[in-house]
Order: C-alpha cells, then sequence, then structure tokens
C-alpha cells in the first residue's frame, strides 16, 4: 500500500545524501534520533556523535534525542502521517527499532545501493573490521581500468 503523507526515519546507518528514503520522498518530513539508551549503553565517542551530528545537519531533516520509536511516532503523529519509510537497517539494534515503529505505523524498508558488494555480509562493530574486508573490493575497480 503506496503511502500519502509518509514521514521519514533516518538512521545512523544510512546518514547520507544517498539515502534512499530521502531519494524516494524528497518532500517528506525527515527525523535523526540520537538514541539516549544506545549513547549511554555503548559509551560511543565524543567524536562518533560529533560525526552523527555534522552529518545529520547536512540533510533536510528533524534532529531528536531520546528513545528512537517513540521519537520516529511523536513525529508521525505531528505530521499526521500514515506510513513510515526508512533505509533498511543491518544492526539487530536498527533492527528492532523497526520492528517497534511497523507495530504501530506501516513502516516501509528501502534497500539502499551498497557502497561495495562484499562476498558476504558485513560484520557489525569497529569500521576498521569492515574496512579490511571492503577495501580490496573498492581499490580492485581502480587498479583494472588503471591497467
Amino acid at each position: 500500500m503506496p503511502f500519502q503523507r509518509p514521514v521519514l526515519w533516518v538512521h545512523d546507518e544510512a546518514l547520507g545524501p544517498r539515502n534512499p528514503a530521502l531519494l524516494a520522498w524528497p518532500q517528506a518530513p525527515a527525523l535523526f534520533v540520537f538514541d539516549s539508551g544506545w549513547i549511554r549503553e555503548a559509551s560511543i565517542s565524543r567524536k562518533r556523535v560529533g560525526f552523527l551530528y555534522e552529518s545529520a545537519l547536512a540533510l533536510p531533516l528533524s534532529l531528536r534525542k531520546g528513545d528512537v520509536a517513540a521519537e520516529v511516532m511523536a513525529f508521525a503523529k505531528r505530521h499526521k502521517a500514515d506510513g513510515v519509510v526508512s533505509s533498511t537497517p543491518v544492526d539487530p539494534r536498527l533492527e528492532r527499532i523497526a520492528d517497534a515503529i511497523d507495530e504501530q505505523l506501516p513502516l516501509e524498508l528501502l534497500d539502499p545501493e551498497p557502497f561495495v558488494a562484499l562476498p558476504r555480509p558485513p560484520r557489525l562493530g569497529r569500521f576498521s573490521r569492515y574496512w579490511r574486508e571492503a577495501e580490496s573490493v573498492v581499490w580492485e575497480g581502480f587498479v583494472s581500468s588503471a591497467s
């Protein structure tokens, strides 16, 4: 069922201009929520929070802090939304949030264009682990085109 008045939930896995929800619904109200529980539990660095904040400021969205699902639902209610659109998450924490949103209002998840096609799903956690697996694939195209 296509939405008439969706809101967009932009999460940290697709916090950029190529976010598929932002591309599909450029006029829809969008929201990024700093997950207060995640920040407290995961002890993410101030540098990471600063990076997320700067990335969010570059996008046409509203910023909130708190329980993500509750903030998304309050945002949807304020905008009289008939659904929520977001990008498909990989992180189990974000999948749980998506499920909680979908229990209250229909949620459409759009697959982002992958940065790189890895031979197996990426290992979550530190970016350096992901980059060790992705780097050779990323540069593969440049090396063969330079030859």
